[in-house]
C-alpha cells in the first residue's frame, strides 16, 4: 500500500500498468470512485486491470474512504478536485480521467478548472444535479434527522445495510467482515463528517460553463438508472460528448462490467480529438 500526503491528509494510492515512461504506452489514466459505497477497489477489481494493459492507471481512495484518512469536511466537488490536482501533479502532460458517480463529477470539475491538464474524460453515472446523487438518496431515509449530539442509534447500522443497492448488497453478502466494514464506514461518513451536507449544498453545473469544455467526453449511463436524464443533459451541454447507454442501473462497473470496459478502452484509445 502506498500512502501519499496531500492537502493535509494521507491518501491511499495504487498504480497498475507501466510505471515507467508513461509516454511509451500512452496517456496516464486516473480513475475515481463514488462516495460512501466506493473505494479504489471499485475499479481495481473491475475495469482497471484491463485498461492497464495499454496504459498506466492510477487509483486512489477519496478522502474519508477506503484506506485514505478520514476528513471531517471537504466532500464538495471543488475541494475533492483539489485533492485530485495534488495527487496527479507528478504525472506528465495531459492525463485521462474516468470517474463513477460523484467521482465522475469530481473529474468533471477538475477538467473545467484545469482543461490544460486533461486529454479525455469519461463520466460514468455522474448525477445531475449533484444534490440528487444516488449516494445521497440511498441513505438519507435510513439516517433520518439524526442529531449529531444524540446517543448512537443501535438500529442505524442495520438500516444502512438494508439501504445498500442490490448489486452492492449481493457483493458484500458473502463476507460478514466486509459488510461490517462497509456499514461502519458509511455510518462514520454520514454521522461524523460534513459529507451529506456537502452533497446537499453542491450547486448544479452551469450549462454555459459546461459548453467551454473542449475535450472529448464519454458519458456512460445505465438504461435503468435514475441518473440517465441528467446524463442526457450533460451530453447535450458538452461540445464534444458522446452518450453511451448500457444495460444496468447506477453501478455499471458491476452490472455491465464488460460493456463498460469496452466503452472506456475504446474512448481512451482514440486520439485527443479523434
Amino acid at each position: 500500500m502506498s500512502v501519499v500526503a496531500a492537502n493535509g491528509l494521507g491518501f491511499h494510492v495504487q498504480e497498475l500498468g507501466d510505471l515507467g515512461d508513461a509516454g511509451a504506452r500512452g496517456t496516464p489514466l486516473v480513475m475515481l470512485h463514488g462516495l460512501l459505497l466506493g473505494s479504489l477497489a471499485s475499479w481495481y477489481f473491475t475495469a482497471a486491470p484491463v485498461l492497464a494493459r495499454a496504459r498506466r492507471v492510477r487509483l486512489f481512495d477519496l478522502r474519508g474512504h477506503g484506506r485514505s484518512e478520514l476528513a471531517a469536511t471537504g466532500y464538495d466537488l471543488r475541494t475533492m478536485a483539489g485533492d485530485l490536482a495534488a495527487l496527479t501533479a507528478d504525472l506528465p502532460g495531459p492525463i485521462d480521467l474516468a470517474g463513477h458517480s460523484w467521482g465522475g463529477l469530481v473529474a468533471l470539475r477538475f477538467a473545467l478548472t484545469h482543461p490544460e491538464r486533461v486529454r479525455r474524460l469519461a463520466i460514468v453515472e455522474g448525477p445531475l444535479p449533484p444534490s440528487r446523487g444516488a449516494e445521497l438518496t440511498a441513505f438519507s431515509g435510513a439516517i433520518g434527522t439524526t442529531d449529531p449530539g444524540a446517543p448512537a442509534d443501535p438500529a442505524l447500522p442495520g438500516r444502512l445495510l438494508e439501504a445498500l443497492p442490490a448489486a452492492v448488497r449481493e457483493l458484500v453478502a458473502s463476507g460478514r467482515r466486509q459488510a461490517e466494514r462497509l456499514v461502519r464506514s458509511i455510518y462514520t461518513l454520514t454521522t461524523q463528517t460534513s459529507l451529506l451536507a456537502d452533497l446537499r449544498a453542491e450547486p448544479d453545473f452551469d450549462t454555459a460553463e459546461l459548453a467551454t469544455l473542449d475535450r472529448p467526453v464519454l458519458c456512460a449511463y445505465g438504461d435503468r438508472s435514475a441518473c440517465l436524464d441528467g446524463g442526457r443533459r450533460l451530453a447535450a451541454a458538452l461540445p464534444d460528448a458522446r452518450l453511451t447507454i448500457l444495460p444496468g442501473g447506477h453501478y455499471l462497473h458491476l452490472e455491465a462490467k464488460d460493456a463498460l470496459i469496452a466503452a472506456l478502452d475504446a474512448h481512451f484509445a482514440e486520439p485527443a480529438h479523434g
